[in-house]
């Protein structure tokens, strides 16, 4: 499969040009990816603190220090 249109790689690379596909686009696919990122880490981030808020308000004293003894 060609994605540049050379059928044999026998030629003089300087004159070929970008050989890979969606060449210009690496500087916006490395800010989606940031983006993505930093979501991915906001979203986790909000996710666990509800899971943590939750775990607090069911947390009971005394097996609290159960578990803390028991480590």
């Amino acid at each position: 499969m060609s994605t540049i249109g050379y059928s044999d790689w026998a030629v003089d690379l300087a004159d070929v040009g970008p050989v890979y596909p969606f060449q210009g686009l690496e500087g916006l696919m490395v800010l989606v990816g940031v983006v993505f990122w930093l979501g991915w880490h906001v979203v986790q981030f909000r996710r666990e603190s509800v899971e943590l808020a939750e775990a607090a308000k069911n947390a009971k004293a005394e097996s609290t220090k159960a578990m803390i003894d028991l480590y």
